[in-house]
């Protein structure tokens, strides 16, 4: 595409001012300027902010008279289950993992920015004893997990890792993989791909230029996956490996089970296509969106969409009618995802965020505003739910499965010094369950050695923990030729 054919495309779209400092920049900068132009699709970007303008328009709908829980047939609580049903769950999810036929999608795409840091999150560093990063304990766990559906089945197979990474992190967190020798895991079992990115609009529907020979672009959200999907090919990958159900979730949480084979075993039992796990509500203002029906369709609805009044009610036992709080962890099938990327993501709505975006004024000055001054549009990875052919749900303990790293030390919550108090704890009570005895703070158990508790009595039964210690696995202990060894 010439100079020529992009200023034609760029006043067919009222979007001229994105060259006008042109004859000012190098040969360098205009070729970086006439690159990002060429990858904006203006026609697509065009119609997504005339939708997006629509739901500004409209401003934030209450949806209290359209919402109903999720019904009993969709929904199961583990903490409810029968021991046998659980195990059932739990065994049925192990042999799909032991067939290959489930894969795993991490939604990695963020920067820590409001953690302070300039790179992936994934590699913030938590002060675990063991010194462990987000990165590396999911890596771990997926190696345990699949160690033990062989362990149970005699079968061994493996779980694909794909990691949604952005523009932004790609290559941090490709270097970050290849210096750890992708964690134990094979590298062809560890597929990076980008999402993508959105140009920032104006309140008017002009794409902001942040400088003269740059366009202020951002993530399209985690709903930009199914996008991501089908550009960078991950579904054809899926079906050539033969992989049925994927677990996807995002990279902030330390306690995410990956490959959970009970989430998977009840949602390839029910026939889900499509699944959500849940945590219950703590209380009508935790800031959790609810999955719920909408006018007969499955979705979740933000806690700004609806009144306090909907937001405290009880059912007979006392719990809250809509505690089914979301925490971006989900199940697909693979032909639920086919058709997400390439039929479905059309139709999502777009989500808009009005922000403080730097920018070029006429002058040719670049301004950080102090106001919101134009919006990023986004679209929300669960927003697929409604066109599930058969939706489920599937409810965990809040203390066992979801504590999100979000916030710098100074909020208190939701931060590093909480996730890591969330998973030490959690390690403690695994701990007490197998027979030891725990008189420390610091106790940490290696993923490589215990998915969710098991695995841990020959270990730990009958012993004292009084120092910082960290519980390894026999593969560690070879590697690094010590046991649980006291910091």
């Amino acid at each position: 595409m010439s100079l020529n054919e992009i200023e034609d495309t760029l006043f067919a779209y009222n979007q001229q001012h994105l060259i006008q400092y042109w004859k000012e920049l190098t040969e360098e900068d205009q070729l970086s300027l006439i690159t990002q132009l060429k990858n904006i699709n203006f026609n697509n970007v065009s119609n997504l902010f005339q939708k997006a303008q629509t739901y500004i328009q409209e401003g934030i709908q209450k949806l209290d008279d359209h919402m109903k829980p999720v019904p009993r047939n969709k929904f199961e609580a583990e903490l409810k289950l029968d021991t046998k049903v659980l195990e059932e769950y739990f065994l049925l999810g192990l042999k799909e993992i032991s067939k290959g036929h489930v894969g795993v999608i991490l939604l990695a795409g963020g920067q820590g920015s409001r953690l302070g840091v300039t790179y992936p999150k994934g590699m913030f560093p938590l002060e675990l004893p063991s010194g462990k990063t987000l990165f590396q304990i999911q890596a771990e766990r997926i190696r345990r997990i699949q160690k033990l559906a062989e362990e149970r089945t005699g079968k061994y197979g493996k779980i694909c890792w794909f990691i949604m990474t952005s523009e932004e992190n790609h290559e941090p967190t490709e270097n970050y993989f290849n210096k750890h020798g992708y964690f134990g895991l094979n590298k062809e079992d560890v597929i990076l791909f980008r999402q993508g990115l959105l140009p920032c609009f104006t309140f008017d529907g002009k794409i902001i230029l942040e400088d003269k020979n740059r366009i202020a672009l951002a993530p399209d959200g985690n709903g930009g996956i199914y996008k991501a999907l089908q550009k960078n090919h991950i579904v054809e990958h899926m079906k050539k490996r033969n992989i049925k159900y994927v677990h996807v979730h995002s990279v902030d949480n330390i306690l995410v089970k990956v490959a959970d084979p009970s989430f998977i075993g009840y949602c390839v039992k029910k026939g889900a296509d499509c699944g959500a796990k849940v945590i219950p509500k703590e209380n009508p203002h935790d800031a959790l969106g609810v999955v719920c029906e909408v006018n007969g369709k499955f979705q979740v609805v933000e806690y700004s969409e609806i009144t306090d009044k909907t937001a405290n009610l009880r059912n007979e036992e006392g719990e809250l009618v809509f505690s089914a709080g979301s925490i971006c962890n989900h199940f697909f099938t693979s032909d639920f995802l086919e058709k997400a990327s390439t039929v479905y993501e059309k139709e999502l709505k777009p989500h808009v965020a009005k922000k403080k975006i730097p920018y070029i004024d006429e002058s040719g000055n670049r301004i950080q505003p102090k106001t919101p001054n134009g919006v990023k549009i986004e679209k929300f990875i669960f927003d697929v739910f409604e066109y599930s052919q058969n939706f489920v749900t599937w409810e965990v303990p809040r203390n066992a499965e979801f504590s999100p790293l979000k916030n710098c030390e100074s909020v208190h919550k939701d931060c590093p010094s909480t996730c890591k108090r969330d998973l030490l704890l959690l390690h403690k009570s695994y701990i007490q369950k197998a027979g030891g005895i725990v008189k420390c703070e610091e106790l940490e158990i290696s993923p490589l050695l215990s998915y969710a508790g098991e695995n841990l009595e020959s270990k730990v039964k009958g012993k004292v923990f009084d120092k910082c210690t960290v519980i390894l696995s026999d593969e560690e202990v070879v590697v690094n030729g010590f046991k649980a060894l006291p910091l």
